[in-house]
């Protein structure tokens, strides 16, 4: 299983989610997750699409995001089922 999570660096409610995204890790069956910082990245693109509503959270980037600004639990949980 695996997550994207596009945020900034100096983003306190990026770290919240990635914390909170860590805290729903199921015993025995983890999982990964790419931190992507949109001020770093070389794709200006991810700018453009996600600059005011970091953090972002995907689990399968051809499917819509999971959430953005707090982390959706219930969503997270469907996602991990």
């Amino acid at each position: 299983m695996h997550f994207t999570l596009y945020s900034r660096s100096y983003c306190h409610l990026c770290q919240d989610m990635l914390d909170a995204l860590l805290l729903l890790q199921p015993p025995g069956k983890p999982f990964t997750v790419a931190v992507i910082d949109i001020d770093e990245s070389l794709d200006a693109s991810l700018l453009v699409r996600f600059d005011e509503l970091v953090p972002v959270l995907f689990g399968d980037l051809a499917q819509p995001q999971l959430c953005h600004y707090f982390l959706d639990e219930a969503a997270v949980r469907r996602y991990l089922a």
